[in-house]
């Protein structure tokens, strides 16, 4: 909560400051505003949707039970009423609340372009809510005293209505005159195409995630087959719909898990089982995503192995002494360094990680809050997760495309993301040579090749949540419709694996309209 506070007051400083000329006018009060201040609301939307849904315990947790990283309790699948409470708080209190007036006053104005796009934030984040909890409050929601208990409207309701929310949102974004919300919208500094983009991307993803509906898949390929031809989706990596934290400390505005991890005491461990994953399969993300502060460390902090030292999900043993020598987050996506020291014992048939052009003598350092950017990402609908849908709606539904190339696509577009990001203001890494893109994306289209049809299209899931390191929500999101790709079995499981997240605490003692208890155990509509 005080991060948000502190990245709102930043934001408020920039705006105000780039605006004099309105701020000295002598006819107006700009203490006192007369009605609702757009080009405040607009980012502090923008910022609420970075904090409780990227940085905040929702991504937290999915990347956790999606075995990107660990945390003791969540991998034991113990989730409680309060686990998700400050983020539902602030995504009801703050984000959608202020999406509601941006809403209704630039309607009163006709300031389409602010409401296309608080539109467009309000339909993906009540698909955020669907996805993660099924039933939540909507149609009654964000109200203010009229009704301090909403009813909890059915999943595939609110999924009609999202619908309905997108194509309201392109019309608005279509309307003329344009008006331009420039540097107040944190995401493409108001530009409409790119806006329309992600309106259609965000479509095409949820319209992929209820393709298992019976009712729906008719409708579905069809949908999905109208925007490929529409040509307007997120296609290239300078379109992506990504939200992008800062650098400084004061005031705070880092990506909230690089906050986590770059100090003495550290939120996560490194999921032992995904760099296996991805050291055994010779992947050169693995020194993009995961820093080792040593070289001379393994699981559970034993001194046998070379620096990859995790924990594997589900462990239900202490924290050991470990601070200091446990890996931590990478580079990307949460703008911390890159690793480029010797890897020991790679095997010599590796092609893609080797220890080609490492750091001589060796570098490792315990990370301190100085220690890289903290300029981290959260990628909500990217150019490389629109092709690595594409290819599963061509596998499953038999959409427009060639699954293939769109397979190759989705893994060039995110190395090549990885290459940019690295190159960013601020970020410091060694970029992956043109060569070592081509060839290990051909390697794994080769793969993809030889597989017959269920493993080509584990091929595409697998890839893409590899991918999707970062965005633990869409993972969980796959996962449950596909079971793919193959995780570890917890060693120490504390319930069944949840099918959604469990409700606020909160809500369900305020709430006379909510349910009387948790059930983390009930697939939502689309799970099937």
């Amino acid at each position: 909560m005080k991060n948000r506070f502190k990245l709102i007051i930043g934001i408020f400083l920039t705006l105000t400051f780039s605006s004099c000329n309105d701020f000295l006018d002598i006819n107006v009060d700009p203490n006192t505003p007369a009605q609702p201040v757009l080009d405040l609301l607009l980012p502090a939307t923008q910022v609420s949707i970075g904090v409780h849904i990227g940085g905040g315990a929702t991504n937290r947790i999915a990347t956790v039970i999606m075995q990107h990283a660990t945390q003791n309790g969540p991998s034991r699948f113990e989730l409680t009423g309060s686990t998700f409470q400050t983020p539902w708080n602030g995504i009801y209190s703050e984000a959608l609340n202020d999406l509601e007036i941006i809403i209704r006053e630039g309607s009163a104005k006709n300031q389409w372009g602010y409401v296309g796009i608080a539109k467009l934030e309000k339909a993906y984040v009540y698909s955020v809510l669907v996805d993660l909890w099924g039933d939540v409050p909507f149609s009654d929601a964000s109200k203010g005293d009229g009704n301090l208990s909403p009813k909890f409207d059915k999943g595939a309701d609110i999924y009609k209505a999202v619908f309905s929310m997108i194509d309201e949102a392109i019309t608005d974004l279509n309307k003329t005159p344009y008006v331009s919300p420039g540097n107040a919208d944190l995401f493409y500094k108001g530009d409409r195409l790119s806006w329309i983009r992600a309106a259609n991307s965000l479509k095409l993803k949820l319209l992929n995630q209820i393709r298992l509906v019976p009712a729906e898949q008719a409708r579905v390929k069809q949908e999905i087959n109208a925007l490929i031809a529409g040509g307007q989706l997120i296609l290239t990596n300078a379109q992506d719909f990504t939200f992008k934290f800062g650098t400084t400390e004061t005031p705070q505005n880092r990506h909230p898990i690089h906050i986590s991890d770059y100090r003495a005491t550290k939120d996560f461990w490194m999921d032992q089982g995904f760099m296996e994953r991805l050291y055994n399969t010779d992947d050169p993300r693995l020194r993009y995503y995961v820093y080792r502060q040593t070289n001379n460390a393994g699981v559970n902090f034993t001194r046998t192995s070379n620096g990859y030292g995790g924990r594997y999900t589900g462990d239900p043993t202490g924290a050991p002494a470990d601070n200091a020598v446990r890996a931590t987050f990478g580079i990307y996506p949460y703008g911390g360094l890159y690793d480029n020291n010797t890897i020991s014992g790679l095997p010599a048939t590796n092609v893609f990680l080797t220890n080609t052009g490492v750091n001589n003598p060796a570098n490792f350092r315990v990370v301190t809050t100085s220690d890289g950017s903290g300029a981290g990402i959260f990628p909500i609908v990217t150019a490389s997760m629109v092709n690595f849908i594409l290819a599963e709606a061509a596998l499953t539904l038999g959409t427009t495309g060639d699954a293939k190339e769109y397979f190759r696509n989705g893994i060039t577009l995110n190395l090549n993301g990885i290459n940019s990001f690295v190159q960013a203001p601020g970020n410091s890494g060694t970029v992956m040579a043109a060569t070592t893109v081509t060839n290990f994306v051909n390697d794994r289209v080769k793969k993809y090749e030889d597989a017959n049809a269920a493993g080509k299209l584990t091929a595409v899931m697998t890839e893409k949540y590899i991918s999707l390191y970062g965005n633990g929500i869409e993972s969980y999101n796959d996962y449950r419709r596909t079971g793919i790709p193959t995780l570890m079995a917890p060693i120490s499981p504390l319930n069944p694996f949840p099918l959604r997240f469990t409700y606020s605490q909160r809500e369900l003692n305020t709430n006379t309209a909510a349910p009387a208890q948790n059930n983390f155990v009930t697939p939502v509509f689309w799970d099937l």
